[in-house]
């Protein structure tokens, strides 16, 4: 069971990893530090937009707009950090 937990606490640490890359590459691309038409620069948003989208578009809708400031990715982040406490506290309150 201390695998399992470990696995999963590593995963939820490697999205918010993503949720937070994603974020910085949606500044630089909004700011024209970063170009879109530059292949790699391409992939790496498509690829991380491909990743985050399907969690985040849920709370985006939930979310009144607040005039181009998007939230969402820090209410994922604190929701999945809740997860992960939660599921530490639950299935292995005496293992650590």
């Amino acid at each position: 069971m201390k695998s399992v937990l470990i696995l999963i606490d590593s995963l939820v640490s490697i999205y918010i990893w993503i949720l937070i890359i994603n974020a910085l590459l949606s500044w630089l691309i909004a700011f024209n530090v970063l170009n879109t038409s530059n292949r790699l620069v391409y992939s790496l948003l498509d690829i991380s937009y491909k990743m985050t989208d399907p969690l985040l578009r849920p709370i985006r809708n939930f979310l009144p707009n607040l005039g181009g400031i998007d939230i969402s990715p820090v209410i994922l982040i604190l929701l999945l950090m809740f997860i992960r406490n939660l599921a530490f506290e639950f299935f292995a309150p005496s293992m650590f």
